[in-house]
């Protein structure tokens, strides 16, 4: 049981799978929650058994993050109940099939919710945040982003925006007390691969974590300090080089001139 009460931390796609894992550890961590998802079924029955086991407060938003309405009624809860203290934007959907036999409508969608919901939502929660001192703002996103060519590539992009949306705001948000972290999970065992096209069970075993494995390393991860967290990579050092490239590559990212490999050629 926690030792202290933290207020309360919001959980989009709460109902079931990583959501739901997320909004037991928080609260076992001190955490009254606010759960939001579709199925208020689901909610229901998560909240009566996360509060009788923890004794905090759970209440439940149903809301589809999918449409542009309830993502503003979500918002608005961000913007106005000022003891919201967390944020966990993991709501999302995925894709396995590539571009030829994807249909546009469902590709558009996956990006109103991956993106511009977890935008909006992020945007609402941040003023309060810093007005306050403090906050923390967990974005779920995934090994796509650094590998895009894994699964679906306009899901691997809506998982790029994640990442590199969560590295500028770790910039900016230096000195104000609010908090990032970015979490990429590899396969992890919940509906998502029914819903993106893809069983689990075709997938090899040997490369699927379990959802309450993948939360709790994601956790760990949060309590060393990590902006970026990947549960299932055995050596930080891998990531540190990777990221230590990218960094190598900001000075000559512009200049006045073009690199000399594309000067012009005499062809006559």
């Amino acid at each position: 049981m926690a030792t202290q009460h933290l207020r309360t931390a919001l959980v989009t796609g709460a109902s079931s799978g990583i959501g739901a894992i997320y909004a037991d550890r928080l609260a076992r961590r001190g955490y009254d929650l606010i759960l939001v998802a579709r199925n208020r079924a689901r909610l229901d029955a998560l909240a009566g058994r996360i509060s009788d086991e923890t004794g905090h407060s759970v209440e439940v938003v149903a809301a589809d993050l999918g449409q542009g309405t309830d993502v503003r009624r979500v918002a608005d809860i961000l913007k106005t109940d000022h003891s919201i203290t967390a944020l966990v934007n993991n709501a999302g959907v995925g894709a396995t099939a590539p571009a030829l036999q994807s249909d546009i409508d469902a590709m558009e969608a996956m990006i109103d919710l991956n993106v511009s919901a977890l935008t909006r939502l992020t945007y609402a929660a941040l003023p309060g945040f810093v007005a306050r001192g403090q906050g923390l703002i967990v974005n779920i996103s995934s090994i796509g982003a650094i590998a895009p060519e894994v699964l679906n590539g306009v899901y691997g992009g809506t998982k790029a925006f994640v990442l590199a949306l969560t590295q500028s705001l770790y910039k900016e948000l230096a000195g104000t007390g609010v908090k990032v972290q970015v979490v990429l999970p590899g396969a992890t065992a919940t509906d998502f691969w029914n819903v993106a096209g893809t069983p689990i069970e075709h997938l090899p075993s040997e490369i699927v974590m379990q959802a309450s494995d993948m939360v709790d390393a994601a956790l760990a991860g949060l309590d060393q300090g990590e902006l970026v967290t990947i549960p299932s990579l055995p050596d930080v050092a891998d990531w540190a080089a990777y990221e230590n490239a990218r960094q190598a590559l900001m000075p000559n990212l512009s200049h006045v001139h073009p690199a000399p490999r594309y000067a012009a050629h005499d062809l006559t």
